[in-house]
């Protein structure tokens, strides 16, 4: 049996949340009277499986995310960093935090609060070294790929589509080479898995659940809502 191993979850909050058009960081906004960061970052405080747990915000937030999840309360939050200008610089800036005895790191968008330990469980217990593990749910919608003139060019088959979600879970010496790998070759990916995949390391996706959205729109807050009650998260 593999003996215990810290694991660090690091929530990313440096977003500019556009599309919410709230003029505000979408982390800040309330849920049920808590901040969404807030939701976010009790989730990993809660979960024996973390150790330790870094946010990364906007350098001008820094401050405020400090009063918003302060060590006083999150005695699990080792590090606030500030972020880059894109999510991979700022996946990089929290990695760089973290020191040898962290073997294990659970890389989140802080823009999802309904993160459960059994989801954390599941991604930690199917990790094995030279694979990283990430949260997805089953396409509902038929997905097609089209060209620059929207015209159909092709119709993927459904049962192999997952719409992937974050906690992505790696060894973190494997997914920090992946990283540099990535910033030498000045390779771009669209979540932590591409640059997995590219710079070698299976991925498995672990079934998660479709509460577990990503907060984009206004529309998210209403949903959101719904799912509190539902998770039993209020």
């Amino acid at each position: 049996m593999e003996q215990h191993t810290k694991t660090a979850a690091i929530v990313l909050a440096a977003g500019s949340g556009k599309r919410m058009g709230a003029g505000q960081n979408k982390m800040f906004l309330q849920l049920a009277g808590k901040t969404v960061l807030e939701r976010t970052v009790t989730a990993f405080q809660q979960c024996d499986m973390v150790d330790g747990i870094v946010v990364v915000a906007k350098a001008d937030e820094l401050e405020q995310v400090k009063a918003m999840v302060p060590q006083a309360m999150y005695h699990k939050v080792i590090a606030y960093t500030a972020g880059g200008k894109e999510r991979q610089d700022s996946v990089l800036c929290g990695l760089q935090i973290l020191d040898a005895s962290y073997h294990k790191v659970l890389i989140h968008d802080g823009a999802r609060p309904f993160v459960t330990t059994a989801l954390i469980g599941d991604l930690l217990s199917n990790l094995v070294p030279g694979t990283g593990t990430i949260a997805g749910v089953p396409a509902k919608d038929t997905i097609k790929r089209v060209n620059a003139e929207s015209i159909v060019q092709e119709t993927l088959v459904r049962s192999e589509l997952w719409n992937i979600q974050t906690p992505q879970c790696f060894y973190t010496s494997e997914i920090l080479s992946c990283y540099a790998h990535a910033l030498e070759d000045g390779y771009t990916g669209t979540d932590d898995a591409s640059l997995a995949e590219k710079y070698g390391l299976s991925v498995r996706v672990v079934p998660a659940y479709y509460e577990n959205i990503k907060l984009t729109t206004p529309e998210d807050l209403d949903v959101a809502e719904v799912f509190l009650k539902r998770l039993h998260m209020e």
